[in-house]
């Protein structure tokens, strides 16, 4: 199993919106790298849902259940090709606790997270320790 963090903006789409629903395609993914993060998954990868611009926080855990697939809301491009990608995924559980992009920074083994080093990236992987780390700052019991 690998682990990804995937951004929205809350007052777009939150971690509530998403646990309100039984799947939600993540749509509107329009970066290559990201494109292909999520090409990448596989079902039952686990991802941080993490609200930015409005909270900069890690809220939640999500589980992709369907890989990727042509995005529903891609124009075609000029050969009648979406070349936008997304999975589908559901909410898992909150954490307890929100973890803030400014205790990553200061949280040693988090350093090298591409929430730091990547910010502008929406959807990116996470290192097991990375996640075992993040979990445990989010007051999570059990790492899953």
């Amino acid at each position: 199993m690998a682990y990804w963090l995937m951004k929205s903006e809350p007052d777009v789409f939150s971690f509530t919106d998403l646990m309100n629903k039984p799947v939600e395609e993540w749509h509107g993914v329009r970066n290559f790298t990201a494109r292909n993060n999520m090409k990448a998954m596989k079902l039952g990868d686990l991802s941080f849902f993490y609200h930015s611009n409005i909270g900069k926080q890690i809220v939640g855990i999500m589980k992709v259940v369907k890989l990727a697939h042509p995005d529903s809301t891609a124009e075609p491009n000029d050969k009648g090709k979406v070349v936008w990608e997304c999975v589908d995924v559901v909410g898992v559980e909150p954490l307890p606790r929100p973890v803030t992009l400014e205790q990553i920074k200061h949280t040693p083994g988090l350093e090298n997270m591409a929430l730091i080093k990547l910010s502008r990236l929406s959807v990116q992987p996470v290192t097991p320790a990375e996640w075992g780390i993040i979990c445990r700052m989010g007051g999570l019991k059990r790492v899953p």
